[in-house]
This record gives C-alpha cells, sequence and structure tokens, in this order.
C-alpha cells in the first residue's frame, strides 16, 4: 500500500528509526532462530530460513549475529524456546489489526498486546476475527532496472505468480502463501536476488479514517512494535490524502 510507506516515512521523521535498530536485529534474530529449530541450519534446504537470513541481510544484521541465531535454533547455543502466536483484534474506529509473535513466555506477550490495543481504545478480540478482512500472500519485489514490464510479467506468471504490478520504480510480485518459494526461487534463478521477499497479510477490505483516527492507531501499533515479542503488525486503514497531508506536516 503506498499509504503505508508514507505513514512509516511519517514516523521515520520523528527519529524512530535508529533507536529501533537494535530492536529489529532481536526480531530477526528470533526468526532466524525458530527457522533453523524447524527447519535445520542449512539455508539451502530450509526456505524459511534462507528467506530469514535475506531479510537480516537487508537489515544490515551483522554475520556473527545471524550466525549466532542459527546456532541457537539448532541446539548450539541458546536455549530460549519461542513459540509462533497471532492475535487480531480492532483498533479505534473499527479498523483491523493482526499482530504477529514470537515469545517464550506467552502471559507476558499476551498481556502486553492487550494492554496497547486498550490504552488506545481498541478491543483485542478471538484468533480469526479479522483474519477474513486480509490475504494471506507472498509479496516479492524488484527494482524496474532487471526487466521492463511485460518481461517480470511473463517470468512471473510463468513460475506461477498471481499477478505483477509494476510502477516507474518497482515490480510487485504477489503470490499465494503456499507457491511463496518457488516463484522466489524461480524468479531469483532468472533476475538474481529480490530486493524484497516476504509472507504478508494484505488487507482486502480497507476502512477509511480521518488524520486524528491515523494519529492514535499509528502510536498503538509503535507501541505494540516497541515490544520485542512483536515481530509484525498489519492493519487495514486507508486515509485521504488530504489528511495525509497534515499528518505529513505535522511530523
Amino acid at each position: 500500500m503506498a499509504g503505508h510507506s508514507q505513514f512509516k516515512n511519517i514516523m521515520h521523521k520523528k527519529g524512530r528509526v535508529d533507536a529501533k535498530r537494535a530492536k529489529i536485529f532481536t526480531k530477526l534474530g528470533r526468526e532466524i532462530q525458530v527457522a533453523a529449530k524447524m527447519g535445520g541450519g542449512d539455508p539451502g534446504s530450509n526456505a524459511r530460513l534462507r528467506n530469514a537470513i535475506i531479510a537480516a541481510r537487508a537489515e544490515n544484521m551483522p554475520n556473527d549475529r545471524i550466525k549466532r541465531s542459527i546456532d541457537a535454533g539448532t541446539g548450539a547455543g541458546s536455549t530460549e524456546n519461542y513459540e509462533e502466536i497471532r492475535y487480531e483484534g480492532y483498533a479505534p474506529n473499527g479498523v483491523a489489526v493482526i499482530v504477529e509473535a514470537l515469545t517464550d513466555n506467552k502471559n507476558r506477550t499476551a498481556s502486553y498486546v492487550r494492554s496497547c490495543f486498550t490504552k488506545y481504545g481498541g478491543n483485542l478480540g478471538e484468533t480469526g476475527s479479522v483474519g477474513f478482512m486480509f490475504d494471506r500472500l507472498g509479496v516479492i519485489t524488484y527494482p524496474t532496472k532487471v526487466a521492463n514490464a511485460d518481461a517480470m510479467f511473463e517470468a512471473a506468471l510463468e513460475v506461477g505468480a498471481d499477478n505483477v504490478e509494476s510502477d516507474a520504480d518497482y515490480h510487485e510480485i504477489t503470490t499465494t502463501h503456499e507457491g511463496f518459494i518457488g516463484v522466489r526461487d524461480a524468479l531469483e534463478e532468472k533476475f538474481g536476488e529480490a530486493e524484497k521477499s516476504e509472507i504478508t497479510w494484505r488487507p482486502n477490505v480497507m476502512t477509511n479514517v480521518d488524520a486524528d483516527t491515523v494519529e492514535t492507531i499509528l502510536k498503538m501499533v509503535d507501541a505494540l512494535e516497541d515490544s520485542d515479542d512483536v515481530q509484525t503488525v498489519f492493519t487495514n486503514f486507508e486515509v485521504s490524502e488530504e489528511d495525509l497531508a497534515k499528518l505529513a506536516a505535522a511530523g
């Protein structure tokens, strides 16, 4: 979503990026550790681990820290045991929220997530309460310099992608959750490593909100992401260009 990246830019102006660098590494390390525990420490045969390492390198995570996380997952290092949990609920104005977490203490994480929803006027629901408003997709991104739009479209559909959208800067290839790894690997064999590739929740129903509500939701998302346990937060809100401009000016 174009708006999503602009909201991130607004938050970046407030100086939060550098402050969160350590937390980003912690979250990436947990994902690498869980992936290695589930599928082994060889990224060549463990697609989830390979994807986690690619994401970590994109954030300039040091190689020794990546190795420590792999070792922890395979039993050669830390004995911490992380569990995947998804929380679902509503932010103000009926905005749907999905929170993905990796935690070694479910009670601690649930308590923290619930407190964030409550503090900002939201309601934590049952798993599945808002998931139907999102599609689980694989998203692969390439800069336009690797191929023109027609060539990327043909190549992506040939290897099983669902759709390709291109603009002046990027090609965005979407796949099913199940087909993501196969499509990504086939495209990387042809075009080289993707700039970004991930499994994500993309809203299929949007909720319109005003600038004041957006500000509250962004504070709630920021508070959730401040937890080392929380990996990612997804929402389905959208805002008018006018209100977006107000937010950018205020930032």
